[in-house]
């Protein structure tokens, strides 16, 4: 059958026919399946008919106007594209009822040892003192927060799928209170999870590296399947950005693995550490490609020639920012990241815990957020800053050319309640499926 094109008005119009049979959003930190969508045995071929792709731009006086849109069969194995194949809505398979298919978002930064999520609400109660008075009080409350962390990451986990992303980069407190156990503990609900969810983790010590002594347990924890090197605010924390940074450094030298700095510092010291870390990946290319600073406040607040420079030579040390596309006083110069070539990606941070009250799980209400602070409100601005919910992996180039889905890319997919990325975007649409390797999550 000739696939079937549909507009952004048609496909409004019929919306409340074509999910008239419902397929629930799947509640937070529940698990479960969702409407009429079975989960298949993990490893056997999937077919998903009734898929919604995008196909190409529509143009009117030489701007993006629109997004064009086509019904598709895909067909899965071995936890990969097989083909895409014009639509049969007589095949045997899942019926995907015209939801628009994107690739599964990517949770960049998180702290999935350590939250509230799954027991009793409980607001935020920060006593004040900065950082180290967030150290003074973690060093009280993490004996409890252990007790029942591995069930709590579980939940933490089933959030995020229900919000689309089926990966996520988790920094672990690696420090004398918890010692290794939130790693031990945080492996175990991960090993709960492979079937359904990745993860690469990030040692992170997160009471310092010598404001309280954690040099030795994070050699033990780069021994023990991490695959990041963390830090904290050399100067203010540690007291010496040179001693701090060249302990991460060797330590990721010494191990083969990546960095990822939380950088909360403004001022000197935060562009004096900026600075120190691109000079040591230079040094050191193997470290290119592998390292990020986290949060990154610092970049906020200089001036815009200062910035450039800085940017700059980010981007030529292939040194990436995360970020949770912070707003009012901070207000990250993502657009200016992106026009030096920084690798930019967002993550909700912290998810109802002792440092933050807020995070709803869904990396898609970053791009959103981002969206709406850097003016991206256009058909095609919209459509390319899903980028920050996938990863880079958009359906259409700038030109409006087809790049996703190909055969041979992994099958992690998310169905959405949309008609196109930019309508996905600008309405955070509910995600009604997430497919995991080809096996459907939920």
């Amino acid at each position: 059958m000739v696939p079937r094109s549909i507009s952004r008005k048609s496909f409004i119009k019929n919306s409340s026919i074509l999910f008239a049979a419902g397929s629930g959003l799947l509640a937070s930190g529940q698990a479960g399946s969702v409407g009429s969508f079975p989960a298949p045995a993990a490893g056997k071929a999937l077919t998903l008919k009734n898929v919604r792709l995008e196909t190409g731009f529509e143009y009117e006086e030489g701007q993006v106007s629109g997004t064009k849109t086509e019904l598709f069969t895909i067909e899965i194995s071995n936890g990969k594209i097989k083909s895409v194949l014009p639509n049969n809505p007589a095949a045997k398979g899942m019926d995907a009822k015209g939801l628009l298919l994107l690739p599964a978002f990517r949770e960049m930064h998180i702290h999935l040892d350590k939250t509230y999520y799954g027991e009793k609400w409980k607001a935020t109660n920060r006593k004040g003192g900065g950082v180290k008075g967030m150290i003074a009080l973690e060093q009280q409350i993490i004996p409890g927060l252990l007790q029942n962390s591995t069930y709590k990451a579980e939940k933490l986990i089933e959030l995020l799928q229900s919000k689309g992303s089926n990966f996520a980069r988790s920094h672990v407190n690696i420090e004398p209170t918890s010692k290794l156990d939130s790693l031990k503990h945080l492996q175990k609900a991960l090993e709960h999870k492979k079937d359904s969810f990745e993860a690469e983790l990030v040692a992170f010590p997160q009471h310092g590296l010598y404001y309280t002594d954690s040099t030795g347990l994070m050699k033990d924890a780069a021994q023990m399947g991490v695959a990041f090197i963390g830090g904290l605010d050399p100067a203010s924390i540690d007291g010496s950005i040179e001693k701090s940074m060249d302990f991460v450094v060797q330590l990721a030298l010494d191990y083969h693995k990546g960095i990822d700095i939380h950088l909360h510092e403004g001022g000197a010291s935060g562009v004096q550490t900026i600075e120190y870390l691109i000079k040591k990946v230079n040094e050191n290319p193997v470290l290119k490609g592998k390292t990020f600073i986290s949060h990154c406040f610092v970049l906020a607040h200089l001036e815009q020639n200062r910035l450039e420079e800085v940017a700059e030579k980010m981007g030529n040390a292939q040194i990436g920012v995360i970020s949770t596309i912070p707003f009012g006083r901070t207000i990250m110069p993502i657009p200016t990241l992106y026009k030096y070539g920084v690798d930019v990606r967002a993550g909700n941070d912290c998810i109802i815990d002792h440092w933050s009250t807020f995070g709803s799980g869904s990396v898609l209400q970053k791009a959103n957020l981002a969206a709406q602070l850097y003016g991206y409100n256009t058909e095609l601005g919209l459509s390319r800053i899903l980028k920050l919910a996938t990863h880079n992996v958009l359906p259409l180039d700038d030109k409006g050319n087809q790049q996703w889905p190909k055969t041979g890319d992994k099958a992690d997919l998310v169905l959405v309640e949309a008609s196109c990325s930019a309508e996905a975007v600008s309405r955070i649409s509910p995600v009604r499926s997430l497919i995991h390797r080809g096996n459907v999550v939920f």
